[in-house]
C-alpha cells in the first residue's frame, strides 16, 4: 500500500498549544464546563460577528441543539423543513428524530449548495416553516437570494457552517451571520479543532437562551440572572428548588474547559489558518481551470477543509483517484455525495434524483487543503490530477 505523504488533513492543535495545555493541566484546573467555556463562546462570537455563541460537544450536537431550538421556540408549527441533499448526514438527522416531515432540495450548480429555484418552487407549495442549508465545504451560498426569499415566504433560516469556518462574503462579513442560527464544527480536519466541538452561534436572545437550556438538560443555571428569576418567579418556583428546576425536555451536549482552553488558543489564530486555507483553495482553482469542475465562488472569500473538485464522469474520476493514490496523495468521495441516494434516506422516502446533486455524487473527489501546505506541494498534486499534462 502506498503510504500517504499528502493527507487530507492535518491536526490543527500543534506542540505549543499541547505545551500550554500541560501547564494549564498542572494547576489543577477545573476541567468540566466552566469560565472558559464562557470565554470561547465569547471570542468565538465576535469572530463570526454574532450576538451569542453556544459550545457544545460536537458540529452534529450542534445541528441537533439548533434544530431543536427552533422547535422549541415554536418556530416550527407546521414540522416542514426543506432539507439539503449536499451535506452531512447530521444536517438532515435531527428533522427525522425530532419527527418534522422533511423535503429535500437539489444542489445549485455554482456553489454546490442548495438549489435556490427549487427552494422557491417547495415554498411555494409546502409552505415549510423552517429552511436548513449548508454552506458547502466553504465556498458561500447566495446569501441575497436566500434572504429575500426567508423574506417572502416567512420560514427561519438555519445555516449549517460546519465545514465553513472562516469563510466570508464579498463585504467581510463571515458565514454564520445569514441565519438565524448557524452551525460549526472544531473536530479534527476543519479548520480549527478543540478534539470534538461544535458551536451554535445566533443574535436572536429567545433562542440563545432556549439553546443554553436545552444544552444542559432543560434547566435554567445558564441564563442569566434576570432571565432565570424571570422563569421561577412565573412558575411560582421557590430558590431552594430553582437550580434544579428542568423547563424543557433537554439534553447533556456540553463541552469541557480543556476543549475551551484549546478553543480560545486555535480562534486567536483563525485569521491565518482562514488565509492560508483560501489562498490554497484559489491556487487548486487556477491549475485546475478547465481540466474538472469545481464550485464558483465570484468575489467572495472561499475557506475550505479540501478542494472540492468533479470530474468530467464517473470513469474519470477512478482514473484520477487511482492517481493520486499511487502518488500519495490521499482523497475520498465529495462530502457524502447525495444524501438523497443513502439508506437513511431512501428507506422512508425513497430515492431522491437531482443532475447536481447526482453529479456530486458520481464524480466528485476531495484534494488536501491546510495551511501547512506549499505552493510546490499544490501545483505537485495538480500535476497528478492533470496526469502528467
Amino acid at each position: 500500500m502506498t503510504k500517504i505523504k499528502y493527507p487530507l488533513a492535518k491536526e490543527t492543535i500543534n506542540e505549543r498549544d499541547i505545551d500550554e495545555l500541560c501547564k494549564w493541566l498542572k494547576s489543577y484546573p477545573r476541567l468540566t464546563k466552566g469560565q472558559l467555556t464562557w470565554d470561547v463562546e465569547d471570542a468565538w462570537a465576535n469572530f463570526i460577528g454574532t450576538n451569542h455563541a453556544v459550545f457544545n460537544n460536537s458540529g452534529s450536537s450542534a445541528n441537533l441543539l439548533m434544530v431543536y431550538a427552533a422547535i422549541a421556540a415554536g418556530r416550527i408549527p407546521n414540522k416542514r423543513i426543506v432539507v439539503p441533499s449536499v451535506g452531512w448526514v447530521t444536517t438532515i438527522a435531527p428533522a427525522l428524530q425530532f419527527g418534522l416531515n422533511p423535503v429535500m432540495v437539489g444542489a445549485d450548480k455554482d456553489t454546490f449548495g442548495m438549489d435556490l429555484d427549487q427552494l422557491e418552487r417547495v415554498c411555494e407549495v409546502e409552505r415549510p416553516d423552517a429552511v436548513i442549508y449548508v454552506q458547502v465545504l466553504g465556498v458561500p451560498h447566495h446569501r441575497e437570494r436566500l434572504l429575500a426569499l426567508k423574506e417572502k415566504y416567512g420560514f427561519i433560516l438555519l445555516e449549517d457552517a460546519c465545514a465553513a469556518l472562516g469563510a466570508a462574503y464579498s463585504d467581510g462579513s463571515k458565514v454564520g451571520t445569514i441565519g438565524d442560527m448557524s452551525t460549526f464544527s472544531f473536530y479534527f480536519g476543519h479548520q480549527l479543532s478543540t478534539i470534538e466541538g461544535g458551536m451554535v452561534n445566533t443574535s436572536d436572545k429567545e433562542l440563545y437562551e432556549m439553546l443554553l437550556m436545552l444544552r444542559s438538560h432543560g434547566w435554567a443555571k445558564d441564563l442569566s440572572e434576570a432571565s432565570s428569576r424571570e422563569k421561577m418567579e412565573a412558575r411560582g418556583i421557590d430558590n431552594f428548588h430553582s437550580p434544579f428546576t428542568f423547563f424543557v425536555p433537554g439534553f447533556n451536549l456540553r463541552s469541557t474547559d480543556l476543549q475551551a482552553f484549546l478553543g480560545i488558543k486555535q480562534v486567536e489564530r483563525a485569521d491565518w489558518c482562514a488565509q492560508r486555507r483560501n489562498e490554497n483553495h484559489l491556487l487548486y482553482g487556477k491549475l485546475l481551470e478547465s481540466y474538472v469542475d469545481y464550485q464558483q465562488w465570484g468575489d467572495n472569500y472561499p475557506v475550505s477543509i479540501s478542494f472540492g473538485a468533479l470530474a468530467k464522469n464517473n470513469q474519470h474520476r477512478r482514473e484520477i483517484v487511482t492517481r493520486l493514490v499511487q502518488n500519495g496523495v490521499e482523497t475520498r468521495l465529495f462530502s457524502a455525495g447525495n444524501l438523497g441516494r443513502h439508506p437513511f434516506w431512501t428507506d422512508r422516502y425513497g430515492i431522491f434524483e437531482d443532475e447536481m446533486s447526482d453529479k456530486i455524487h458520481s464524480c466528485g473527489f476531495f484534494l488536501p487543503n491546510y495551511p501547512e501546505l506549499t505552493v510546490e506541494e499544490i501545483k505537485y498534486i495538480c500535476s497528478v490530477v492533470k496526469g502528467g499534462e
